[in-house]
């Protein structure tokens, strides 16, 4: 236990005398934190102790808790510095006082203030200038004060920067922030010019060759700087003399002439066609959709109708594309939920339909497609190539390989155990075309299953190339579609693939191999496979 002259403060220990010292800097400070630093005691113990006193000691109403106290000597001194650096932030920090409290000085004072501390001229414009006058190049002046090049170079064109905004030396104010750009005459008169800030995107969009683009833009102002007519910039950009007539005359400022991205940023704001969806209000003709679209009537019906039984009435005209917007696009609207669910599909938002072109890489490793595979394949003149399948049972839990041969037909099973993974299903491949003479493997054509993820190494380990066919497409493996239409009189759908084990396919695969085909001239597959390899 601490005695009662001292209180304890993690490690260090103050005295009855300290406290009594701490409470009389307070009483003159009136600020803990101020007394606290000047003592050097730590500050959490004086707050304890005030809190335990319980007296109401409370910051200056002018000054916050904490804050330092300045002379008026010091402030005197201020002001000097001031009058000599008109900054601020500098003359703050060259005295080493606080920039906030002197920002408000200057401006109880009524003095030019320049915005928050730290605002203000560069403090080495002056420097620079100077050393421009003696002959010193750009970048190396620029150099010396620290500063930009771009800014550099603004400083010898005039142009200011003042609160996000650019003043240029003819009176010329861009507001970056607004998209505003306001023109300061002569005669001391404004006006102000709208530019509305577009996305880039906006502006880089490629539209159709029929509008200016920025590029033909600047040629005009280019050609009409050098003394071009209309005429002549008509047909050195192969347009219409009425096209370049009316974008000077629309985009020509009476002061700056005319400014080609300017004029590209107002095109693309008009390009936008800011009206109501033709569904969105109340109408006859919104009227008459709703009814029939509660009829199942589809889209395309109502349009093509429409035209029918109001033949002479161009305000009763909707396409489908319409239609389907007023249903599925919120931001267009015009007819409520309980009417999309009239469509046939019932759904209530649309459905991207992808192409085999837009279709993503089932795989790591490229695929090979169909249409890459010889033609020697394709008219099953040559043997020894193959193709492939999965059969799935009950959820899809289990699953049997399946190869045909394409010119004898001749069938495989694959025992899969356990499950249909890339993994098993490659190892399964691969021991099941071990068992054929080399002659016969040839090639593998297979759908994109995501079984066949590892195709490559299967290749790699059997020498088989394997071709892949197009999305949705059985009929490219037609053989093996048969095959798998067989198959089913033994393995039915919804049964457990997983209870036949290698000695039941070997004898499904007996049977189907030794029952005769019309395509092979009632030969059956086993006694082709025969022939094939005695003849080899």
């Amino acid at each position: 236990m601490p005695s009662l002259t001292e209180e304890t403060a993690g490690r260090r220990k103050y005295t009855l005398e300290q406290k009594e010292q701490f409470f009389s800097v307070l009483d003159r400070c009136g600020s803990v934190g101020a007394a606290a630093r000047e003592l050097g005691f730590n500050q959490m113990t004086c707050y304890q102790w005030v809190h335990k006193s319980r007296l109401p000691v409370r910051a200056p109403r002018n000054r916050q808790a904490g804050q330092r106290i300045y002379t008026q000597e010091q402030k005197d001194e201020f002001f000097v510095v001031f009058d000599r650096l008109k900054s601020t932030r500098q003359a703050a920090r060259e005295l080493g006082l606080s920039p906030d409290t002197c920002a408000g000085w200057v401006r109880k004072a009524g003095l030019k203030s320049y915005g928050k501390p730290g605002a203000g001229p560069h403090p080495g414009r002056g420097e620079y200038f100077r050393l421009r006058t003696t002959g010193v190049s750009r970048r190396k002046a620029a150099a010396a004060v620290g500063i930009h090049l771009r800014t550099a170079e603004e400083w010898d064109q005039g142009i200011r920067k003042s609160g996000g905004r650019r003043i240029y030396p003819d009176g010329r104010v861009v507001g970056y922030k607004r998209g505003v750009t306001t023109m300061i005459s002569s005669a001391g008169t404004t006006g102000t010019v709208l530019i509305p800030p577009m996305p880039v995107s906006a502006l880089e969009k490629a539209i159709d060759p029929r509008f200016l683009s920025v590029q033909e833009r600047e040629m005009i102002r280019d050609l009409k700087s050098a003394g071009s007519s209309v005429r002549a910039i008509a047909q050195t950009l192969g347009r219409a003399p009425s096209t370049i007539s009316r974008e000077l005359g629309r985009n020509t400022d009476v002061v700056m002439g005319y400014m080609p991205h300017g004029a590209q940023r107002k095109a693309a704001a008009r390009r936008a066609r800011p009206k109501d969806a033709k569904l969105a209000g109340e109408s006859d003709l919104r009227d008459y959709v709703k009814g029939k679209l509660l009829i199942r009537w589809s889209p395309e019906q109502i349009s093509h109708t429409l035209v029918e039984e109001f033949p002479d009435n161009p305000e009763m005209r909707v396409s489908p594309e319409t239609i389907y917007q007023a249903l599925y696009i919120q931001a267009r609207g015009g007819l409520k939920r309980e009417i999309q669910a009239a469509l046939r599909t019932g759904r209530t938002r649309r459905k991207p339909h992808r192409t085999g072109e837009q279709r993503a890489s089932r795989f790591v490793d490229p695929m090979v497609m169909i249409s890459e595979r010889p033609a020697e394949i394709e008219d099953r003149a040559v043997p020894g190539h193959w193709e492939g399948d999965l059969i799935t049972g009950a959820y899809n839990q289990s699953a049997i390989g399946t190869l045909v041969e394409r010119t004898t037909r001749y069938v495989m099973l694959v025992h899969l155990p356990g499950d249909h993974t890339a993994e098993t299903v490659r190892d399964g491949l691969i021991k099941t075309m071990s068992t054929l003479p080399e002659h016969l493997r040839g090639s593998l054509t297979w759908d994109q299953g995501a079984e066949m993820a590892g195709h490559k190494s299967f290749t790699m380990a059997t020498h088989m190339q394997v071709y892949f066919c197009d999305p949705a497409s059985p009929w490219q493996r037609g053989s093996n579609e048969n095959t798998n239409g067989l198959l089913r009189q033994y393995f039915p759908k919804g049964t457990d693939l997983s209870a036949y084990g290698p000695e039941d396919l070997e004898h499904v695969a007996q049977e189907l191999n030794g029952r005769p085909r019309k395509t092979l001239g009632w030969d059956t597959p086993a006694e082709r496979l025969r022939d094939l390899l005695l003849t080899t």
